[in-house]
Parts: structure tokens; C-alpha cells; sequence
């Protein structure tokens, strides 16, 4: 059985729908899965101002936050954020940066990854988010399995690095970000399976 980690962060909950959606899939696929949130970073003064991000926070107050015991578990580490000027979200980044002792032991090294993000407008950085995670797993020495050309859902959500939803006017997660969301998951799991067999 393959250990699929999901650590994510959410705002207002559009990378957290991604990540649902994502550990149902995996569990489809047979996985074990670890659906875990990062912290909240951001001052209450600001998470109160929109009703949207302080309703997630306390949607999410009772569920377990990402550990690094997370990351030794998971043979498949998927990370969620949105986008934030073109990278990733400072929450998912600090969570990142507490690895150093992990990755001095190699213990992050050979395992599996992939990214999902979201964002307001099209090509508004969603692409960089992605590669800029990335840049993380290669220093770790991780194996990133982004779903490229693969399948003919990649070309109705135009992102070949991973998973992305470009908000707009909704927020909801239509067919197209579905599919490609398992599209992702399905992919690593099976690219997971066949480097440990």
C-alpha cells in the first residue's frame, strides 16, 4: 500500500476542496492517506477582516496540522497552496522550512511529489507556484511526477507542472479541475508504485 501525505494550506478554502478531493482519490487508488493543513501564520486582525478566510480557519480548527512525521511516513508527499504573487503561501513555506533535519538525514530524499495550486486569474502565477515548490523537493533530492501532457485533461487546465484552479468568479471546483486533480493523484500513485516494486 502505497502513504500519500496531503499538506496543504488553505485560506478561504479553495486549495482545501483540492486537497479533498485529492485524498479521495488516492484512497480509490488503494492508498493510505494523511490529509493534514499547515498552520496559520497570519495575524487574527487580518484572518477577521474576510469572512471567508475566518470561516475556514475555524472549518478546520479541530483537524490535525501537518508534522514532519508526515513526511517520513508518505512514500507520495502532495503539496497545496495558492498562489501568492507567483510562490507559494508563507504558511506552506514555514512548514517547509522546519525540514532542514530531515533532509540532512536524507530521510525526504527518493520519495514521490507533486504540487496543486489556485489563483484569481489565469497565468497569474499559478505555474510559477508550482515550479518555485519544486525548487524545495530538488534540493531534497525528492522525485517530482508532474502530470505534463499525459492525459487530455491537462489541456483543459493548461498547467503540465501540476494541478491548478484559477478561481475567477468562483471558487467551486468544476469538472475540468476534478479531472485534473485525479488525473495528479492517480498518476503519482501509480508512478510511487512502480519505484518500490
Amino acid at each position: 500500500m502505497t502513504n500519500v501525505a496531503i499538506i496543504y494550506y488553505s485560506s478561504t478554502g479553495t486549495v482545501d476542496a483540492m486537497a479533498r478531493r485529492a485524498a479521495q482519490t488516492a484512497e480509490k487508488a488503494g492508498a493510505e492517506v494523511r490529509l493534514r493543513h499547515v498552520a496559520e501564520l497570519a495575524p487574527s486582525e487580518a484572518v477577521n477582516e474576510n469572512d471567508d478566510w475566518s470561516a475556514h480557519r475555524e472549518d478546520v480548527s479541530d483537524e490535525p496540522q501537518a508534522e514532519l512525521d508526515d513526511l517520513t511516513w508518505a512514500d507520495v508527499v502532495l503539496f497545496g497552496s495558492p498562489t501568492r504573487y507567483g510562490s507559494i503561501a508563507s504558511q506552506l513555506q514555514a512548514f517547509l522550512d522546519t525540514t532542514a533535519s530531515l533532509w540532512q538525514e536524507g530521510a525526504l530524499a527518493d520519495k514521490v511529489y507533486a504540487g496543486f495550486t489556485a489563483g484569481q486569474t489565469e497565468h497569474g502565477g499559478q505555474e510559477t507556484t508550482l515550479v518555485s515548490l519544486y525548487t524545495t523537493i530538488y534540493h531534497w533530492g525528492g522525485i517530482v511526477v508532474a502530470p505534463g501532457y499525459t492525459d487530455d485533461v491537462k489541456f483543459a487546465d493548461g498547467n503540465p507542472y501540476g494541478a491548478s484552479k484559477v478561481t475567477g468568479e468562483t471558487t467551486d471546483l468544476e469538472q475540468a479541475d476534478l479531472d485534473a486533480i485525479d488525473h495528479l493523484v492517480e498518476r503519482v500513485v501509480r508512478i510511487s508504485g512502480k519505484l518500490t516494486s
